[in-house]
């Protein structure tokens, strides 16, 4: 059976505590969970952070724009990477967190066309040493099946609460490293995955946004595992980031809120037609222009919900806009 080693100390009591009556609050406003706009904007936030801590060097707007599929005029690896993601995290809903078979498609979709071992677990050495952060030498490959099916046995059968389970399932999946390559966003997708179990608002919450901007702790707390495999750190590092983000997201979503309603208005009067500016506004029966570039038209399209008309002309006269799912 699967030996882990960590304490559950008082920082991690306190800090799970305080994350579940996070969640609760979050859960009870339903904003997100509301929203198809919010949960794909923060499903996109989410991607990006993720595979940039893998060195991806698409810009968040690049990476919107490569899921929208604007602008995209090469198929390069980084590009692939966020179709791959995006089409992986679409499957979390119908993914059992317990399921090795489960697992093993999930990196397929992951890693598609980006590792000849995709939905395999390693039958070798590591061979994307760039992407390991840190680089550690990890258990011979083949005790790395029997590694994987005891700590997702572990997770299955404890009584541990899920919150803090989904971090130790973190740290050690990533000492494991049971692939070839993308053990980090794997870890990373199956913790959403596990904590979307207990609380579907997790599906979407853009966790890995704030590892980014921690991205030396996030590392530092990983590399206990080259010394001695104990995940105490690891977890309070993690349950810290969940806890920033739900904080977060409550203090934006009122904003995010009627950011998300003014489109859907847009949308409304869009409907299946290519309408301009002023038409837009007298149906909105708006009169103020900066408020309806600012608050209306121009979130939508960051979003990639509308789109010009005429882009390689945007101060067009005859510039009209349309709902990208009516396009052509």
């Amino acid at each position: 059976m699967y030996v882990l080693s960590y304490t559950i100390t008082d920082a991690i009591i306190g800090l799970a505590v305080e994350v579940a009556e996070l969640a609760g609050i979050v859960t009870l406003k339903k904003e997100t969970a509301a929203n198809s706009q919010l949960r794909r904007e923060n499903q996109i936030q989410s991607i990006h952070a993720s595979l940039a801590l893998e060195n991806n060097s698409l810009s968040l707007e690049q990476v919107r724009d490569v899921i929208n599929d604007k602008s995209v005029q090469d198929d390069s690896d980084e590009r692939r990477e966020v179709r791959n993601a995006f089409e992986a995290y679409n499957l979390l809903p119908t993914l059992d967190p317990f399921s090795i078979e489960d697992m093993l498609s999930a990196h397929g979709t992951l890693m598609a066309g980006l590792t000849e071992e995709a939905g395999r677990f390693r039958s070798d050495r590591i061979e994307n040493l760039a992407e390991e952060r840190p680089a550690h030498t990890a258990p011979p490959a083949v005790i790395v099946p029997k590694l994987t099916h005891d700590l997702v046995s572990w997770v299955s059968s404890s009584e541990v609460h899920l919150l803090i389970k989904s971090c130790i399932f973190h740290y050690e999946f990533e000492f494991i490293h049971p692939f070839t390559s993308g053990n980090g966003r794997m870890a990373r997708m199956w913790r959403t995955l596990l904590l979307s179990r207990w609380k579907p608002i997790f599906a979407t919450l853009p966790v890995e946004t704030l590892i980014r901007e921690r991205q030396k702790e996030y590392h530092d707390a990983l590399a206990t595992y080259e010394h001695a495999v104990d995940s105490t750190i690891f977890i309070e590092f993690m349950l810290r980031a969940i806890r920033d983000a739900l904080t977060a997201l409550l203090q934006t979503e009122p904003a995010r809120v009627q950011v998300a309603e003014q489109i859907e208005r847009l949308l409304t009067v869009l409907g299946k037609e290519a309408l301009s500016s002023r038409e837009m506004m007298a149906r909105l029966k708006l009169k103020h222009r900066p408020t309806f570039r600012d608050n209306y038209l121009l979130p939508a399209i960051s979003l990639g919900l509308v789109e010009m008309t005429i882009p390689d002309k945007p101060n067009s006269n005859r510039q009209q806009y349309r709902a990208v799912n009516n396009s052509a």
